[in-house]
């Protein structure tokens, strides 16, 4: 095929008599990865041929040999045996090429009042509602495993950290379980998205809007899934904001698996031994046989500069695009679907790692130290009527006593705490005992057995 006979068969070729540079069309097709769209763009056809009827532009018989030969498309791309040709661009022009070959010219008749513009838009908004769908199912998979660890393992004691210092006693599952909440508003997060995604853009045209009457917009958003239909023409194929939020979405989302992962990094090391990934979540050294290294957890907080660098260049690309559609927006696809990809990647590892995992509560509780309970001492001087202000200075009193008698905290005699405030009595010894602590923290959201088993419950609650 000669460079001309190239650009005329392409659906804008009209315009054109000079040769496309195959540097130019290689630089400019989105084939390769718009692919991925095919069931989507099908659909889309399919209920804009039926608007048509309503237009007077196709008569039924027409709409349903398209309708049909749409089918005939899709089962191609299901199947794996539909063959690409040298001048498609994209999934648009790939589908309707195809179709032209299968039915004939009566194929032509399916672009009327329809743009790329609005078509493309559409595509990805279906495809979006389709991986938000899915999205909210892995999460709430995560967070119902995260919330049976919880419960089951409610009895384990472990200390709670500030600054990666031994701070409080806390129980293993109010720790799991402060993650899980971060998980849980990402849910809600990503719930309250999907009406923003779910706008039909369809009808828009290239961006006047459609010249045709009679298409019923509010049938093709119901057909097709959509809540609302676009307001604005030249808004609906334009905005690529959905993007940029679900986006948004995934860096946040990633950032908070970070931090869990960084836990559970630290907490399975040797010097810590909380935890004990298995398997098939592990890797070992080519050179240091001994070595059981969490490369899940490493991957899972290394993604998540990836997903961020995916939002900041497209917002980049975004920002000086003048109004209506511009070939920038082809860069929205590669960056959204390898955001959604890794992101669901992610949501099934980190899903499988804390499915999987063991815990060693022997470990995190002999990690617990007496010091850690300062605040505690602070606490019985309190329930005598003594202001925090001053307790808080005599158990700090208390601990450096302890520092410079070289013995744990609990070790200072009651004689000695006596030196510091005469209010110390003989109970005294009974804040010594971490579980005791932990009960004692029994407002909600608090780590006592009782606060804990709430929050199970209203996490279980929440999920859809």
């Amino acid at each position: 095929m000669s460079g001309e006979d190239f650009t005329k068969k392409k659906l804008w070729g009209g315009r054109f008599t000079g040769e496309t540079d195959p540097v130019m069309h290689a630089f400019n097709e989105s084939l390769s990865y718009d692919k991925r769209m095919w069931a989507q763009d099908i659909r889309g056809s399919q209920a804009y041929a039926k608007a048509l009827v309503g237009c007077g532009i196709l008569s039924e018989k027409e709409a349903e040999e398209i309708r049909e030969g749409l089918a005939r498309v899709g089962e191609e791309w299901k199947k794996g045996t539909f063959q690409a040709a040298p001048e498609d661009e994209d999934i648009h022009t790939a589908n309707e090429r195809r179709l032209k070959e299968l039915i004939g010219p009566v194929a032509g008749k399916l672009h009327t009042g329809r743009s790329r513009n609005d078509q493309v838009a559409t595509d990805m908004r279906m495809w979006l509602l389709d991986e938000v769908d899915a999205l909210v199912a892995l999460m709430a998979d995560l967070l119902r495993v995260m919330a049976k660890r919880a419960e089951n393992e409610v009895d384990v004691l472990m200390p709670g950290y500030t600054h990666l210092q031994r701070a409080q006693p806390i129980r293993w599952s109010h720790w799991l379980l402060s993650h899980a909440t971060y998980f849980a508003y990402d849910l809600d997060r990503l719930r309250a998205m999907r009406p923003r995604v779910a706008m039909l853009p369809l009808g828009a045209g290239p961006l006047a809007g459609n010249p045709f009457a009679g298409l019923d917009r509010e049938a093709l958003a119901k057909e097709l899934g959509f809540d609302v239909v676009g307001s604005n023409s030249m808004h609906s194929v334009s905005d690529r904001d959905f993007i940029v939020e679900m986006m948004m979405w995934t860096s946040l989302f990633s950032v908070h698996v970070s931090k869990m992962a960084e836990d559970l990094i630290i907490y399975s090391s040797s010097e810590f031994g909380f935890v004990q990934l298995s398997d098939a979540y592990s890797t070992g050294s080519s050179i240091m046989p001994q070595k059981k290294n969490p490369d899940s957890l490493e991957l899972l907080r290394g993604k998540s500069g990836r997903l961020f660098g995916h939002l900041s260049g497209f917002m980049m690309s975004l920002k000086g695009i003048p109004s209506t559609y511009n070939k920038d927006l082809q860069e929205d696809k590669e960056p959204l679907f390898d955001a959604v990809d890794t992101t669901k990647a992610c949501v099934q590892i980190l899903t499988g790692v804390l499915s999987t995992m063991s815990i060693h509560a022997t470990k995190m509780r002999a990690a617990l130290t007496t010091d850690m309970l300062a605040t505690d001492l602070a606490d019985y001087l309190v329930r005598k009527g003594i202001p925090f202000r001053e307790t808080h200075h005599i158990s700090g009193s208390a601990v450096k006593l302890a520092e410079d008698r070289k013995c744990e905290l609990s070790d200072l005699t009651l004689s000695e705490l006596r030196t510091l405030h005469p209010a110390f009595e003989d109970d005294v010894k009974l804040v010594w005992d971490p579980e005791q602590s932990v009960e004692r923290r029994n407002a909600i959201g608090g780590t006592s057995r009782r606060a804990v088993h709430e929050q199970v419950q209203k996490l279980l609650a929440h999920l859809p």
